[in-house]
């Protein structure tokens, strides 16, 4: 790489020694990237950072909503033109950054250069690589191509060299923060309920071809195929989609998913902890899936061809290997056959110097502003747990198999098709249809409220009286804890059940309990119930990924008094 002298003639932008730093900001996706740059000047008083908004773009108004929540101090763009500038940081190479005074790092704005976009710049290539966004005036703009890996620079360099003689590889500071984050998988597992359960995540990138676009059914189909208590499902998408549809209208189309227990992840910080936390990945072309393979995450994918993705790109070899899904029926064997292929080799096809991005970036960063760095070591900000915290569906179609003492059940969404064994809804969670027509009815103990003057059910109370207001179910459960339940059937009366907890490698593992009750009501709907002194029946129950033991017996009086 050719180390270039800092631009500006030694004139200092800011006073009192300080440099001025000024990330120019075109999109909310090249916000995101441009944040996980940021730490290489933490703890350093002689750095201002600040931001502007570059014009231009159809997704600027995410970009700005996206600047408002970060808190960060924000230009004018005719302030910023004004202004001298010690370094200028940007993540896409539109909207004439070349403007901006000082020296300029260019940085992708993803997992390097897959795609590219009709109509935009050079045919077939994308703008990272583009001479006629990475040229002003017959020169390169950018003082430096913070690239991830030496495959890049040979693509710079084949499209536009006077560009490449300024690149160095840096490695991928998001990718290093994924990485970094590992140790706390079980944290983000536990913030999204997925318990032991595999996190299937949807990702999606945007334009005409993206896997939303294309397929906009596919989450709702999934979720209808996929039992609830084996698989939950997630859905990362591009910033761009988030700042064409809008989160309004966003949350409207995804409203039946979402209500059947899909997880959006938002576009920053939380897309990245549910990767980490996912088990798959059925992805577009969208680069997202290239940090899933670096995680080592099962790769299937979904893309149905078109003119965007670049052939030979490191996406490319990736689909190309990983196996595909061309119907949602066919997704539990394609998870399964995704399993075998490891393709984490092909991540190192794009991404290098893993876990050194940010040291290697102070030093260039620290170079181009004239300025030592300090002695202090640098590492990435640990991504924070979701706190997107999804409701599974209110209602359940569930199917369930009796065999002795043993049962299997299954449950989906209840708008799925095809033969169930009843509806199971939950208390007061559900509308009042379901409500009327379910068999089963639940609903979970509260924390005791807090106020001087407080009235709440017994156990033994609501049941009874969900019973009564409601003809049609059969059986009506109060959850007390995840291990106890107080249970009334229409023919046995009360009954309590004690859950048996998983134990496996060293953990804890607890099915959900209703859907423990709802094998518990197809087990009773073919036995005698036990009646008052019989022995305690002890029932295995097959639920998802679990298979638990249940002992059921008649009431207990401490779960019959237990305050709901």
């Amino acid at each position: 790489m050719n180390h270039l002298r800092a631009a500006g003639g030694g004139r200092r932008a800011a006073g009192g020694g300080q440099r001025a730093v000024l990330v120019a900001v075109r999109s909310a996706g090249a916000l995101h990237r441009l944040l996980d740059v940021l730490p290489v000047f933490d703890g350093d008083e002689r750095v201002a950072v600040r931001f502007t908004l570059v014009p231009g773009s159809e997704f600027a108004v995410e970009a700005l909503a996206a600047l408002d929540r970060s808190g960060v101090r924000v230009l004018a763009w005719e302030e910023a033109l004004d202004r001298p500038h010690d370094l200028v940081l940007t993540a896409s190479p539109k909207g004439a950054p070349q403007a901006l005074s000082g020296p300029r790092v260019l940085l992708p704005h993803g997992a390097g250069f897959n795609k590219t976009v009709e109509g935009d710049g050079s045919p077939h290539l994308p703008s990272g690589l583009d001479p006629y966004y990475l040229l002003a005036g017959g020169e390169p703009w950018a003082s430096l191509h913070a690239l991830a890996h030496g495959e890049q620079v040979d693509r710079l360099t084949e499209s536009c060299p006077p560009a490449a003689a300024r690149a160095a590889v840096v490695g991928d500071p998001t990718l290093d923060r994924l990485l970094d984050s590992r140790a706390r998988r079980e944290e983000y597992r536990a913030a999204l309920g997925t318990g032991a359960r595999r996190l299937v995540v949807l990702t999606s990138t945007w334009g005409p071809e993206s896997l939303l676009r294309r397929r906009p059914g596919l989450p709702g189909e999934l979720l209808g195929l996929l039992p609830h208590d084996a698989y939950q499902l997630a859905l990362v998408l591009h910033p761009n989609e988030y700042s064409r549809i809008g989160s309004f209208d966003l949350s409207r189309r995804l409203g039946p998913a979402l209500r059947a227990g899909l997880v959006l992840a938002g576009p920053y910080e939380e897309w990245a902890a549910v990767l980490v936390a996912a088990d798959a990945v059925i992805t577009d072309h969208g680069s997202t899936a290239l940090y899933a393979a670096a995680l080592g995450r099962a790769v299937v994918g979904a893309y149905d061809g078109g003119h965007e993705l670049i052939p030979g790109s490191p996406m490319a070899r990736l689909l190309a290997r990983a196996p595909g899904l061309s119907a949602a029926a066919d997704a539990q064997d394609a998870l399964r056959a995704a399993g075998e292929h490891d393709l984490t080799d092909l991540a190192h096809t794009a991404f290098a110097r893993q876990g050194l991005a940010l040291p290697l970036l102070r030093t260039e960063l620290y170079r181009l502003m004239g300025l030592e760095p300090r002695t202090a070591s640098v590492a990435p900000r640990p991504l924070p747990p979701p706190v997107t915290v999804p409701r599974g569906p209110a209602a359940f179609a569930v199917r369930a198999d009796v065999s002795g003492h043993r049962v299997e059940v299954a449950r989906f969404p209840s708008t799925t098709t095809g033969p169930v064994h009843h509806l199971a809804a939950e208390y007061p969670a559900a509308d009042r249809r379901r409500l009327q027509s379910a068999s089963v009815l639940w609903r979970h103990a509260r924390p005791s409220s807090p106020a001087p003057h407080s009235a709440a059910w017994t156990a033994a109370g609501w049941t009874a009286s969900v019973l009564d207001e409601f003809p049609g179910p059969r059986t009506a459960a109060a959850l007390l804890t995840p291990d106890r339940v107080l249970l009334r059937h229409h023919a046995a009366g009360p009954l309590s059940a004690r859950i048996e907890p998983c134990h496996a490698s060293g953990r804890v593992l607890r099915a959900d309990p209703a859907a423990v009750i709802s094998a518990v009501h197809a087990w009773l709907a073919v036995n005698t119930a036990p009646a008052q002194g019989d022995p305690p029946v002890s029932l295995v129950c097959d639920t998802g990924v679990l298979r638990v033991r249940v002992h059921l017996a008649p009431a207990d009086e401490a779960d019959l008094v237990y305050e709901l």
